[in-house]
Formats: C-alpha cells, structure tokens, sequence
C-alpha cells in the first residue's frame, strides 16, 4: 500500500514539474537573446532528473517540453519531445542508475551528457525543420548557452540550496 501512495506522490510532483516545465517555455518568461528567446525550462528539466527516477523525469523533459511548445510555439514541439526526453533520461539514469552512491558526481555527468544531448538535437532538428543548416549553425551558441545556464542553476538548486534534501524528506 505505502509504494503506491508513494508513486502517487511521484506522479503527483512529475505533474506539477510538467507544468512547471510547459510555463518555462512561454516566451512571457524567456530572455531575448539575438535570433530569438532563451527559454529556462532546462531548469526544470534538469531538476526533475536529478530528483525522479527515470520514467518520471522523462515524462517531465518530454511531455512537458512537448506541451510548452505545443501551446506557445509549434513548429519545435516535435522536436522538443525526444530532445527534452532523452537529455531527462539520460541525466536521471547518472544519478539513479549509474552513479547511485555518487549522486552529485552522477548529476554533474549527467548534466554534461544532456547538454550534448540537447545542443545536438535542436542543431539538427533546427536543420532539418526550417532546411537551413545556417539556422541551426547561428543558433548553436545560444542553445549551448541556454541548456548550460539552465543545468548549472538546476544542480545548484538541488545540491547547494537543499532540494534534494527537501524531497528525500517528503519521499523517504
């Protein structure tokens, strides 16, 4: 009984980050950079990933990143899925699979992996989507800088300002 109140509190908390994640990627909360928006939802993300077991943090990369494009701008929502969903699988997979007795050392690896993960997604979705490989190319820094910034704010939101620690209490 006590595992499926707890993967009701899972779900539960999976859900609010989703939406969390899908007002992130509203253009009201993004910093214009040139060409476009620096979007934050790589914070939420991120998050998510380090806090959820693997499944949860996918649906919260993905759906959410899913939803948020879906609802503010289309064209990317595609794209935004499987990016968004394999980065939060991947960072989640460090720190609950691979480096389960490091965690801070898992989320830091897995962070970097996400961040290749997400910058070599929308380069080639942004190719591929608006047929010029000059767009994604002009694009490239900035996605670099928007998943970077994002994920450092994540893992200090977690390790440093005690979300871990605040989620292990309610979740232990």
């Amino acid at each position: 009984m006590e595992s499926k109140r707890l993967n009701v509190k899972k779900l539960t908390l999976a859900a609010v980050l989703m939406a969390m994640n899908v007002i992130m990627s509203s253009s009201i909360l993004s910093l214009p950079v040139p060409g476009g928006h620096m979007y934050l939802n790589d914070v939420i993300i991120c998050t998510a990933a380090v806090l959820l077991e693997p499944f949860y943090a996918l649906l919260v990369g993905g759906l959410g990143a899913f939803l948020g494009d879906l609802l503010f701008y289309p064209a990317p929502m595609f794209v935004s899925l499987v990016t968004h969903g394999v980065q939060a699988l991947v960072i989640s997979l460090f720190v609950h699979r691979f480096f389960r007795e490091r965690r801070p050392l898992g989320s830091v690896l897995g962070a970097l992996a996400g961040l290749v993960i997400t910058v070599t997604g929308y380069t080639l979705g942004r190719a591929y989507l608006y047929s010029t490989p000059a767009y994604a190319v002009a694009k490239f820094p900035f996605q670099i800088l928007q998943t970077a910034v994002g994920e450092t704010l994540a893992l200090l939101l977690c390790w440093k300002a005690g979300v871990v620690k605040l989620y292990e209490k309610q979740f232990q």
